[in-house]
């Protein structure tokens, strides 16, 4: 048994065009606003020893995952869902076949009695209610493979580029967008992730971007969980003021002060500008 922490997110904001707005025009689909992050311990067994009592052919190339779920993706097209690893991913130590959450079993909205959880990948990667493992010799081809989760329409990115890792990002937890605050020191908080290594550092503007203070990072949970960071901000006198976060990982990379919109609005790690008023 191998237990470890692991990160989930989404976050896409959905209203009209102003400080909050993260990809406009909003995507179609199922949109999420910045409340939809979580950290959570998965319980479960690494799934390269599955593979290992297989004995998997050299020729194997990918391995295949399907879940119990499936549904009409156009009139008279129903499929399951089903995600695909690189072999190389697959048998990482820390991907897991994991039956609980939080030391209690999966309820059926996390995916009972059993699902795949792929560390410091997009959520898509971690299929649910888990049926089906299978090694394929080539590419998997299926509807969540080719036809969604992939990025299309994205500046600088190839059309139809599969999603896979998460994107750096930094959540501003507080001061809530809209707050009204008191002429003193305010503390700015939140979290920061990314699934391309460790969080190297946040900064925090308080004017719009125009200048960044480094903020003091935290301790995270696990090497996959989210690194707690915050800042301590003196006002220099009543106003309006726009506080920006943005987060650099260990791989070099920046979270962008634009978003990179894309038909289907995934990867989307824009920063947040929170707004608020003080005195």
């Amino acid at each position: 048994m191998a237990e470890i922490k692991w990160f989930g997110h989404a976050c896409v904001r959905v209203r009209g065009r102003d400080v909050t707005v993260l990809m406009d025009p909003v995507p179609p689909g199922t949109p999420w606003a910045c409340g939809a992050v979580s950290t959570v311990q998965f319980t479960g067994t690494p799934l390269y020893h599955l593979l290992d009592q297989a004995h998997v052919r050299p020729s194997a190339h990918e391995t295949l995952f399907q879940g119990a779920d499936q549904g009409e993706v156009a009139p008279g097209r129903v499929v399951p869902f089903a995600r695909s690893l690189p072999l190389a991913v697959a048998r990482h130590p820390h991907t897991l076949l994991a039956w609980a959450m939080n030391d209690q079993p999966l309820t059926a909205e996390h995916g009972f009695p059993l699902r795949l959880v792929v560390p410091g990948w997009y959520g898509m990667a971690s299929v649910k209610w888990l049926a089906r493992v299978s090694l394929l010799p080539g590419p998997f081809r299926g509807y969540f493979q080719q036809e969604r989760y992939v990025y299309v329409q994205e500046r600088g990115t190839p059309d139809n580029t599969p999603v896979t890792r998460m994107r750096v990002r930094a959540i501003m937890a507080r001061p809530a967008q809209g707050a009204r605050l008191k002429l003193g020191p305010v503390e700015v908080a939140g979290t920061a992730w990314s699934g391309e290594g460790p969080i190297a550092r946040v900064e925090v503007s308080t004017d719009g971007g125009a200048t960044w203070s480094q903020a003091r990072l935290g301790r995270a949970y696990s090497e996959y969980a989210a690194t707690p960071w915050s800042f301590l901000w003196t006002p220099p006198r009543p106003g309006t003021y726009t506080l920006v976060a943005r987060a650099t990982d260990a791989a070099g990379n920046l979270q962008p002060l634009e978003s990179r919109w894309n038909t289907y609005g995934y990867g989307n790690n824009v920063v947040q500008w929170v707004r608020v008023t003080v005195g």
